[in-house]
């Protein structure tokens, strides 16, 4: 009987590679399972963004406008009688005093005729003296039937007459002192006056008024400007809740700043509202008079206007970085009780020392984003962080 040999060692040796072959591959998917469990999705935290509470405070509502000044006196000074300029008695551009000498027209000629009209005044008055004592003796003589009636008749209607011409001399003697006074030009009013538009030794008012030059008063000094219907209707039934009349519309205050002014700086008051609003701008004219006694504002300036004409006691106000704006207006985003952003659609108002006026669709309670508003998506969960609107320094008066 022949016995099986036993297996050769390199057949023994290629069953074990095989062997470690199988448990490599089991060790490769059990290391892919394990990695597919640590790779599973785990959700993002919540972003972290900065929220707060509208600031509450009151705030005055004003009509703003863009105006213009204009002085309140500006007069062309004219040589209102004939004769050669004789002298030219201010600086060009000089502020000057009301009754200030500013131009002389050759008086002599006009003081010799005010002479001789007070001289023939003083013998119109003689004739008037002669007259009535010549009456009385006529009117006696006739009394007494000394004299007919028809010389007291006569002696009646020279007195009369003397009295006419007494009337007449007084007149011419009151023209020409009149047109004496026209060869000294004062200033009507305190003022600036422009260049001389003449010169010495010109001939002046030959046939019409020659313009010697102009003077303008600088204080006070107006603001024109016109308000809108829409604002118009507001400050009406404003004033009529406070019941003010429109004599007490006219003393509300006016604020005015030129373009290169911080603010508001010039203060005055209304001085003039018109009747009716104009058809073809739907605008109303207004005016306002300001103090300008150093002369800061010039007559043609265009200014900032405005004028308070309420104030809200509890007016809601946020960053003008926490709007956004699309097709339907302007929206803030706001965190509800459950961390949730809502887009909410607001109204706004004027700008208040920095801050934003909402005039609807906020409460005192919401919770408003204040930054990071690309970040933030209407639907979406956040982490809010509450902070505080910090309010900007008051803006120049």
């Amino acid at each position: 009987m022949t016995c099986a040999n036993p297996a050769s060692p390199a057949r023994r040796n290629e069953a074990w590679r095989h062997v470690g072959q199988a448990l490599a591959a089991a060790m490769a998917v059990a290391a892919l399972a394990g990695c597919e469990d640590k790779n599973s999705f785990v959700a993002p935290p919540p972003p972290k963004v900065d929220v707060a509470a509208p600031v509450q405070r009151p705030v005055t509502r004003y009509v703003e406008a863009t105006g213009n000044t204009a002085p309140i006196k500006n007069v062309d000074l004219v040589a209102r009688v004939q004769g050669f300029l004789q002298s030219i008695d201010y600086q060009d551009g000089a502020f000057v005093k009301q009754g200030t000498q500013l131009f002389t027209i050759e008086p002599e000629t006009y003081k010799l005729k005010l002479d001789q009209a007070r001289a023939a005044e003083a013998g119109a008055q003689a004739s008037v003296r002669q007259a009535e004592a010549d009456y009385k003796r006529q009117a006696e003589l006739v009394q007494r039937q000394a004299v007919s009636q028809a010389t007291l008749d006569t002696s009646t209607s020279t007195r009369d007459n003397a009295q006419a011409n007494l009337q007449q001399a007084e007149a011419n003697t009151k023209l020409a002192q009149v047109n004496y006074g026209y060869t000294n030009v004062t200033a009507p009013f305190d003022g600036i006056v422009s260049a001389h538009m003449v010169s010495v030794g010109e001939l002046v008012g030959v046939s019409s008024p020659t313009q010697l030059a102009s003077i303008v008063a600088m204080d006070p000094i107006y603001v024109n400007f016109t308000v809108n219907e829409q604002d118009v209707l507001r400050i009406r039934a404003e004033a009529a809740r406070r019941g003010l009349t429109a004599a007490d519309m006219k003393q509300f205050p006016i604020q005015v700043g030129l373009q290169t002014e911080a603010g508001y700086p010039h203060e005055g008051n209304l001085d003039y509202v018109a009747p009716t609003l104009t058809q073809s701008t739907g605008t109303l004219a207004v005016r306002g008079l300001v103090p300008n006694d150093k002369r800061v504002l010039l007559p043609g300036y265009f200014v900032r206007v405005r004028v308070p004409f309420t104030q809200e006691k509890d007016a809601l106000l946020v960053p003008d970085t926490a709007l956004g704006s699309d097709q339907g207006g302007r929206y803030l985003l706001v965190v509800n009780g459950d961390n949730v952003v809502e887009q909410r659609k607001v109204q706004i108002g004027p700008v208040d020392n920095g801050l934003r006026v909402i005039e609807s669709g906020l409460k005192p309670e919401d919770r408003v984003v204040t930054a990071g508003l690309l970040r933030v998506i209407p639907g979406q969960k956040i982490d809010p962080q509450v902070t505080k609107i910090e309010q900007p320094q008051a803006s120049a008066k």
